[in-house]
């Protein structure tokens, strides 16, 4: 189910005059502050919940923006670029651009990209791409042409996979489309052909982008008034990096707009199951911005325009931002959790009828600074009085309700405060389900807001010791998308439910994670202790005995095994065995050995490992073994450490995924020969164990005869 709130104006100066429209909405390093950029010469900065602007910047006559303003999240700075090459830098202390910081760049700016967690990226008309600082550091170097002549770039679009940013641009040649995909990690740039069909040659009208896992799923309208999706891949094998592979469009919606529509009509993904759309719906109507639900195909409401659009659209947590007619105009909406009830209509609600209109419960002493208020319209000042006098009169400790309509709207440290009182209060019966609906309401604003992650309110609510992964879904995996591996470490240690794709995800991402990145992250190290320490410098003869138990093969040739067994070999002193991993790096795979699993629906999920990660994994587990082999409990030290027996079937499990591609690392080939020495030792000791089951049996009837002997005797028993 969703709902479109009561619009309203942002500002009340017309803008767009131009024949483009907005050159963008962006948001700012403030909450609920945007960037606008006219077509023109100005860019002004806006705060939504008091439906005014904060400061406005302008360009010398006779100059223009040739794309939208962005913030540098990593400085506060605000960059914008004029005439196609002139890069501005300033802050909201500067009055005129023209004496703000000038580089000039030797190619034409397509579009500045900046997002939480990495710095501004620019995207050049030719295609190439540069990070901010390397360009500032020389403006005018040469930019390599990535695209094809007469290739024009038609739009673009930045995420973070991993902490690593991935850029997709969508090119327009002769009416075939394109999509490129540049990973940052990797230097990987990957070229892709739409292909449309049978309509080959389909003129697309807009384009969004979501992430769907290992897939950016890129979904496009078209001319016929549909919607139709694409998955793209994230990391291509290594035989599609320098290709040029087709990937081909399904049709996801059927005429949500009218196919004769040729100006006012865009798109945009809000979450995994919902799109907005904006257009008109039949040929004579007037434009409509409607919300479909692209899991049931159905419409979910839709509001009609009457002044006309300018055929952008833009979304930022739960708000809307276009132009209707020359204003600048926010439309708040909210999307729920998709069910086939809830698509149809047919879903119940509980909660108050004015509850889009009016927020509840609001703490006017810790929520100044937030943007609380009404979105719809200015309210009057008797009813800020009312209000007031509302929130004065309710209890400190809020209720489930109160603080599910929190996270919706409020900053991450009063959801942090409130949740916090929330906890402290005594627990209901049926807690455990009130804090997993808790949780799937951050989740929900995550999905919706990229610059929203509560991590201390998740951590908070794992560690009440009442969730499972079943209650709050989506947890671990927003989790992997945020890089947390705090929260994935909780969870793994906590949650017995996990499904083993997740797990298998979770290893993947523990194990490809940096060294530099897991030293400035807070990990539990309880179950790691002295990781860092070589085990014992001594000869690989020393090393065998150990592994035998205590079975000296020199003395007691076992048949068996092969000579060779028994033999020193080669290379008879072998380096220290040091700990292959950092410790913060052990404790996550400690958090992966200790997890529950399905063997036979974890190995398919194994085999998707890079064989490097699965060397170093092998290697580890290799060491935690010897480390057991020091003690005669086998046990290693620590709280809560991995078992033998939890060592010993991921070893299997390892070797059963992927040995025949593990078998031809030269990297691995020690490790390989350690492993099958220690595999041969104990089928010898086994094998010398059940000779002698049949003797110890009879020890076990001479212990039994204790009332035969005396205060003192000698018993000589043989072994044969």
């Amino acid at each position: 189910m969703a709902a479109l709130e009561e619009e309203y104006t942002l500002s009340a100066v017309p803008l767009g005059c131009g024949p483009d429209g907005l050159l963008g909405v962006e948001p700012s390093d403030k909450t609920d502050q945007f960037l606008v950029t006219d077509s023109g010469r100005t860019v002004i900065l806006y705060k939504v919940s008091d439906q005014k602007p904060l400061g406005s910047w302008s360009v010398k006559q006779g100059q223009i923006i040739t794309c939208p303003a962005v913030c540098n999240f990593q400085t506060g700075e605000y960059i914008v670029v004029h005439d196609n090459k002139v890069l501005r830098l300033w802050n909201n202390e500067d009055i005129n651009l023209d004496k703000v910081f000038k580089a000039t760049l030797s190619a034409e700016v397509y579009r500045i990209h900046s997002i939480q967690g990495t710095e501004p990226l620019v995207l050049f008309k030719e295609g190439a791409v540069r990070g901010l600082e390397a360009l500032l550091a020389e403006p005018q170097q040469k930019i390599e042409s990535i695209i094809s002549d007469e290739e024009v770039i038609k739009w673009t679009k930045v995420f973070m996979v991993f902490r690593h940013p991935v850029l997709i641009f969508i090119t327009e040649k002769h009416g075939n489309y394109f999509a490129y995909v540049q990973r940052f990690n990797s230097r990987v740039l990957s070229k892709y052909t739409l292909l449309l069909g049978q309509d080959k040659k389909s003129v697309i009208q807009s384009f969004t982008a979501s992430l769907d896992r290992k897939f950016i799923s890129l979904k496009s309208l078209s001319f016929d008034g549909c919607i139709y999706d694409t998955l793209i891949p994230i990391h291509p094998n290594d035989s599609e990096k320098s290709q040029n592979q087709k990937v081909v469009r399904s049709l996801l919606l059927k005429t949500v707009v009218s196919g004769n529509a040729r100006n006012g009509v865009a798109l945009t993904v809000l979450d995994q199951d919902h799109v907005a759309v904006l257009g008109p719906p039949l040929p004579a109507s007037k434009e409509c911005l409607s919300i479909w639900n692209t899991k049931f195909q159905t419409l979910q409401i839709s509001k009609e325009l009457p002044q006309g659009t300018s055929g952008q659209l833009w979304y930022y947590g739960e708000n809307l931002f276009m132009l209707h007619g020359k204003f600048l105009t926010v439309i708040p909406y909210k999307c729920e959790v998709s069910s086939l009830a809830g698509a149809l209509g047919k879903l119940k609600h509980n909660q108050d009828p004015d509850a889009h209109t009016l927020p509840h419960f609001v703490n006017w002493e810790t929520s100044q600074g937030h943007g609380l208020g009404s979105q719809n319209s200015e309210p009057s000042k008797r009813m800020l009085r009312r209000r007031k006098f509302e929130a004065s009169v309710q209890p400190e400790v809020p209720s489930a309700t109160q603080l599910l309509s929190t996270i919706k709207k409020d900053s991450e440290k009063h959801i942090e405060v409130e949740l916090r009182k929330f906890l402290a209060i005594k627990q209901t019966p049926d807690f455990h389900t009130i804090i997993g609906d808790i949780v799937i309401g951050l989740l929900e604003r995550c999905k919706t807001e990229p610059l929203f992650y509560p991590q201390n309110s998740l951590m908070q609510l794992i560690q009440m010791h009442v969730l499972s992964y079943s209650l709050c879904p989506g947890l671990m995996e927003v989790a992997l998308d945020k890089a947390d591996v705090q929260t994935l470490q909780l969870c793994l240690r906590q949650f017995p439910d996990i499904p083993e794709a997740v797990t298998c995800a979770c290893l993947k991402f523990f194990l490809s994670i940096g060294d530099d990145s897991l030293q400035e992250t807070d990990v539990n190290m309880e179950s790691v202790s002295d990781c860092g320490d070589a085990v014992r410098d001594e000869k690989m003869k020393e090393q065998t005995e150990i592994l035998q138990n205590g079975f000296n093969s020199e003395e007691y040739n076992c048949h068996n095994c092969d000579k060779e067994s028994s033999e020193k070999p080669q290379d008879t002193t072998e380096k220290t065995t040091s700990c292959p991993v950092i410790p913060k790096r052990a404790a996550l795979l400690n958090a992966i050995l200790r997890s529950a699993y399905s063997e036979t629906f974890l190995l398919p999920h194994l085999k998707d490992i890079p064989a490097q990660h699965i060397t170093l994994f092998l290697q580890y587990l290799y060491f935690l073994y010897l480390k057991c082999s020091e003690n005669a409990t086998m046990t290693l030290p620590g709280i809560h450490p991995p078992t033998l027996n939890q060592i010993m079937d991921w070893i299997c499990l390892l070797l059963d995924a992927n040995f025949t591609v593990v078998v031809m690392i030269p990297e691995a080939k020690k490790l390989l020969l350690s492993l099958y020495k220690f595999v041969k030792s104990q089928i010898c000791i086994c094998s010398e164990l059940n000779k002698i089951e049949v003797s110890f049996r009879e020890l076990q009837k001479l212990n039994q005869e204790k009332n035969n002997r005396e205060l003192y005797s000698i018993e000589v028993l043989e072994l044969f």
